[in-house]
């Protein structure tokens, strides 16, 4: 009679042994957010500043996202339907406002490490940590066209600037006024051109140009002009 009673004191412990693991991992997955960046951005024409957050999820969409601040503050908090019905989101690109009043976005945005929590429509947690620094790239000065130019040719134009020592990389922007028309480039630190490609351009018309250094931190400075086009080839 005691030799039941030890094997199913034995099939007990086993079973304890077993299940222990799998509730101390939690019920869902973990996993890191494919990106998950935050940077400071300046218009140095117009003389504001922003912070802008970038996060991309997994192919499954987020059901939320929160990113809260160095000092624990929420900065935004996202959550779709509790079914999961939208499919969720996917990529979020949140761009705080654009005061000229720097000292008091630097308050509200402070240094340090933001942190990103966030769960899929499948149930994978997904986490995320990226550093802001407040420090900004000095700005380049622009070199062809000038700014503000008048008859500049449609064809085979190439824009240059004047290079900086602390650029990692220059965003060149070329949009059409009056219109969804535009181009961007990301280019490595090394350069100071750029080709715009034929057939973009058309005559007579006017063009913002944008011109962004970016530091090995991620943060950019950009400057702007406008230029027009010739009337007539």
């Amino acid at each position: 009679m005691n030799r039941p009673g030890m094997q199913f004191g034995a099939t007990v412990a086993l079973a304890l042994i077993i299940v222990a693991p799998v509730l101390a991992a939690g019920p869902f997955p973990t996993a890191k957010f494919p990106l998950a960046k935050v940077r400071f951005e300046q218009n140095a024409t117009d003389g504001d500043v922003e912070v802008v957050f970038e996060v991309t999820g997994r192919s499954d969409g987020l059901k939320s996202l929160k990113i809260q601040s160095p000092d624990g503050r929420t900065v935004a908090d996202f959550a779709a339907h509790a079914d999961g019905s939208t499919l969720g989101i996917r990529q979020f690109v949140f761009e705080s406002p654009e005061p000229t009043d720097i000292a008091g976005l630097k308050a509200a945005y402070p240094e340090g490490e933001y942190t990103f929590m966030g769960t899929t429509i499948g149930g994978t947690a997904l986490h995320g940590q990226a550093t802001l620094s407040h420090a900004l790239p000095a700005t380049t000065t622009f070199g062809h066209p000038e700014a503000e130019a008048d008859n500049v040719a449609i064809r085979d134009l190439v824009i240059t600037w004047t290079p900086t020592e602390d650029s990692v990389a220059y965003v060149v922007e070329l949009e059409e006024e009056g219109s969804d028309a535009s181009l961007k480039a990301t280019l490595p630190g090394s350069a100071t051109s750029f080709a715009v490609p034929n057939g973009f351009l058309r005559l007579g018309t006017e063009y913002k140009l944008s011109i962004g250094t970016v530091s090995a931190a991620g943060n950019a400075s950009f400057v702007e002009t406008s230029f027009t086009t010739t009337a007539a080839e």
